[in-house]
């Protein structure tokens, strides 16, 4: 039986009442996305609250909003901000974001999500769980539509996806006036092909778009440099 929570360097995650547990992808979106001082973040589908308190820990001075749609994560992700040193900057909103996007009139310099992704596989038996990774819950297209609505015009919008839902991805936010500005692919060992990609996008077209690769470990248990480089302000042990 797994841990009914995960503990990190300055917090601790519970989980246990969470369809989606803490994982690595989280981790990595919390730790690359690009931070600012004063900045207003916003969370989209916050689950156990992990990446909120993520940035959190990075940027002494934020405010964090964290949306999740459903009750019980939503409670839980409410009781790790609490018991966590950043109570006091991260607010836990239940909510839908296609219905909070139309009614939050101030915009968002930062706003990150790790959305559902299966938009093809069967179904879990579990109704939380098939919410948090199906993306009938939730679309890449409505997703892109709350972030147009709520990102500040300098801001950037950081995701992380399967890798062959990228080219979409990219296509759809242009579409909707989103422009890729920064691309990480990213592979668990280093001999296997890219299965998430870090993606951040802002209004403005880039010059260019900076593009590199993360490689998380060598052989299982064996991390790279470049991951715990990347991570070692938030795990013990890495």
């Amino acid at each position: 039986m797994s841990n009914s929570y995960f503990q990190f360097k300055q917090f601790t995650v519970f989980h246990d009442r969470c369809a989606m547990k803490v994982g690595t992808d989280g981790v990595l979106l919390g730790a690359w996305t690009r931070t600012g001082q004063g900045c207003s973040i916003l969370d989209i589908g916050t689950g156990t609250g992990l990446i909120a308190l993520i940035l959190a820990q990075r940027v002494p001075d934020a405010r964090i909003t964290a949306v999740e749609l459903d009750r019980e994560a939503a409670l839980q992700a409410a009781e790790n901000v609490r018991n966590s040193p950043w109570a006091a900057r991260i607010e836990v909103v239940e909510a839908d974001i296609r219905q909070y996007a139309t009614r939050v009139s101030h915009p968002f310099d930062i706003i990150v999500s790790n959305p559902p992704f299966f938009n093809s596989s069967l179904h879990s038996p579990s109704e939380a769980r098939t919410q948090a990774r199906h993306t009938d819950s939730l679309s890449y297209a409505e997703l892109l539509q709350g972030v147009c609505l709520l990102l500040a015009d300098g801001g950037e919008f950081s995701v992380i996806i399967p890798s062959d839902s990228a080219t979409d991805f990219i296509v759809n936010a242009a579409g909707k006036g989103l422009y890729l500005h920064r691309r990480t692919n990213v592979r668990t060992l280093s001999r296997a092909q890219p299965k998430r990609v870090l993606l951040a996008f802002g209004k403005s077209v880039p010059a260019e778009v900076i593009t590199d690769e993360l490689v998380i470990a060598t052989q299982p248990g064996i991390y790279t440099e470049a991951y715990r480089d990347l991570t070692q302000d938030l795990y013990l042990d890495k």
